[in-house]
């Protein structure tokens, strides 16, 4: 019984899940917003890539490698505790997307890059060959395999990174850890956390299992 009672109290469970559900659509707002720029940048990145300039190039694949090789965290409270020193004022919830959109676009932009590139070169030459312009074999030709090859790892990737929405904690966005902390240390209980493992549970257990399906629907093209 002292398990429950530390884990699965009733009472703090009532008295806080309110606030737990508030936070529950925050977190699966910030992930909406977060997916569909990191993704949508991501593309648009690997697409002026294809053209071949290397003063394209050059700073693509540079924002790549530093959006991928610094932790998000880092990156998290450079933005909302430095940037206030050059005058931009940005509330945590934009820091948050503007951060960790940022880093799933430099995974996603290798990723799409690599599924262009593997598109073999014959089938670029076959869509010039035929009168297509450069845009439209790579858009009806190549990007569409692109896609195709990209997906598993991309899901997986749009996966970590909206787990991390978690490290809003530290500048104060109410998403679920941050909420769950706080009651944790008004009722001084445990229970809050453990309703916050079960709410990201709820959120992030489909898109494993969904995960898991395209790997496996998409294996033969890998």
């Amino acid at each position: 019984m002292r398990f429950f009672d530390t884990f699965f109290d009733g009472a703090v469970m009532a008295r806080y899940l309110p606030d737990l559900l508030g936070a529950i659509v925050t977190t699966l707002l910030l992930s909406a917003v977060i997916v569909t720029l990191g993704l949508a940048l991501g593309l648009g990145l690997a697409c002026l890539r294809s053209l071949g300039r290397w003063y394209l190039t050059l700073p693509i694949v540079a924002f790549a490698d530093i959006g991928r090789a610094l932790p998000p965290l880092v990156l998290i409270l450079i933005c909302y505790f430095g940037l206030p020193g050059l005058g931009l004022n940005l509330s945590g919830p934009m820091v948050l997307i503007l951060v960790l959109g940022g880093v799933l676009a430099a995974f996603a932009e290798e990723i799409f890059w690599a599924g262009l590139t593997a598109v073999p070169q014959g089938q670029w030459e076959a869509g010039r060959a035929t009168g297509l312009s450069f845009g439209r074999t790579l858009f009806d030709i190549a990007l569409p395999q692109a896609i195709r090859l990209g997906i598993p790892p991309l899901v997986n990737r749009a996966l970590a990174i909206t787990k991390m929405t978690a490290l809003g904690s530290v500048i104060g966005v109410k998403e679920i850890l941050a909420v769950s902390s706080s009651a944790q240390s008004f009722s001084g209980s445990a229970t809050p956390l453990t309703m916050a493992a079960l709410a990201y549970l709820a959120i992030f257990l489909p898109v494993v299992v969904l995960s898991r399906l395209l790997e496996r629907r998409f294996a033969w093209t890998v």
